[in-house]
């Protein structure tokens, strides 16, 4: 039984898909609905690695430069990277809506609202993932779309993809490919809960050595739960009454065991190492000597893949020449002797200037930090008079 209800190519991949339709769960714990893009949060460990990962795409620091090398410069920045959707909500809650829709389904899909006298993207309005279909058509395999039931021209939709396959238009959905993992976790918690929200399993039991009529047994279980209700009288039993505590351990009441191993598991699909920088349990001797080396593994193992892809993304939108860069050194965070021992090699090896990073340290600028030359403030004679 499948724990995923979802769309499925199941005739030729030019062929329009059918629309989706949303499946009842059935009030069992064995199928988990993740048809909403959403569903899949409900495991702690998908919405930690995929927070984590689109909040710091989201929030790291972009730059548009033109040239390379010494012709290489900063440029501004054009709207469709201030407010891509033009809603005032600004590019970080853009972003983070993109990286999570990619994250989940593997797809960015959004309506070309506006363009500029060059033909690029000016506001890009985001559809939600689920809500849209697309396929190529069978004669001419050109990509056609469908957004809310409604048909979106060609040129007026963007689409990006992760997770690309040969011969498909779409890319792999992380959440389907997945669902087995992730609908095991997300069940097995459900059922701890319920274990003990609706006294799953009966508390102990009361017996007696003698055969006894339904009626006789219906009594002594009235009269015995009446002396516990509320009051914590002393039970007294008769001749042949036995009473038997029933205890469960958390572990098989809640199957933390299949928990944590399926937290590990999800975490694992955004990237190796992602189960031990989110601090899950994964049996190994995995360890980190500080935070730096912890950030430079999220950057290396999880993140700077997508940092690419984001950057490909924004270049895409930008004028022929012109390229977007994230400033990834603002994740690699250190002490600040460190710091400041990296900032004067830099300078006196001249890869940086006093006022770069003077920026980096959230410093105003000075008149003499932009000379190559200069890699200590010049020395400044001081009047005793």
């Amino acid at each position: 039984m499948s724990l995923f209800f979802g769309r499925r190519e199941t005739r030729s991949p030019f062929a329009a898909p059918e629309i989706p339709r949303p499946s009842a769960t059935g009030g069992t714990f064995a199928r988990v609905n993740l048809a909403r893009a959403e569903a899949s949060l409900q495991k702690v460990a998908v919405w930690s690695a995929t927070d984590l990962i689109a909040s710091l795409v989201s929030t790291l620091p972009i730059d548009v430069y033109a040239g390379k090398g010494k012709a290489r410069k900063e440029m501004p920045k054009p709207k469709v990277m201030l407010d891509p959707a033009g809603d005032g909500y600004g590019v970080s809650d853009w972003l983070y809506q993109y990286m999570m829709s990619l994250l989940l389904r593997g797809n960015g899909y959004g309506k070309t609202v506006d363009r500029d006298r060059l033909g690029n993207p000016t506001q890009i309005v985001l559809y939600h993932p689920d809500e849209v279909q697309g396929w190529r058509d069978e004669k001419t395999g050109l990509p056609q779309w469908r957004a809310g039931g409604m048909t979106v021209e060609p040129d007026e939709m963007w689409h990006r993809r992760a997770y690309p396959a040969p011969g498909r238009l779409l890319g792999l959905s992380p959440v389907e490919h997945h669902a087995g993992t992730i609908g095991l976790g997300i069940a097995a918690q459900r059922y701890g809960a319920q274990w003990f929200q609706d006294g799953a399993h009966p508390s102990g039991m009361l017996t007696n050595d003698q055969k006894l009529d339904p009626t006789t047994a219906k009594t002594a279980k009235e009269r015995f739960l009446a002396s516990l209700s509320g009051s914590r009288d002393v039970v007294v039993l008769g001749a042949g009454w036995k009473y038997q505590a029933i205890q469960v351990s958390a572990n098989e009441s809640q199957f933390l065991e299949t928990q944590r191993y399926t937290a590990a598991e999800c975490a694992r699909i955004y990237g190796p190492g992602m189960a031990e920088i989110l601090g899950y349990d994964t049996g190994g001797s995995m360890t980190y000597a500080n935070v730096e080396q912890r950030s430079l593994d999220l950057l290396t193992y999880a993140v700077d893949k997508w940092l690419v892809r984001g950057e490909d993304m924004f270049t895409s939108l930008l004028p022929e020449g012109q390229y977007a860069k994230f400033n990834r050194a603002a994740l690699s965070r250190t002490d600040l002797l460190t710091r400041t021992r990296a900032h004067a090699i830099a300078l006196q090896n001249k890869w940086t200037v006093v006022n770069e990073v003077r920026d980096l340290e959230d410093m105003g600028p000075v008149d003499w930090g932009d000379d190559p030359a200069t890699a200590e403030p010049p020395k400044v004679q001081i009047d005793d008079k």
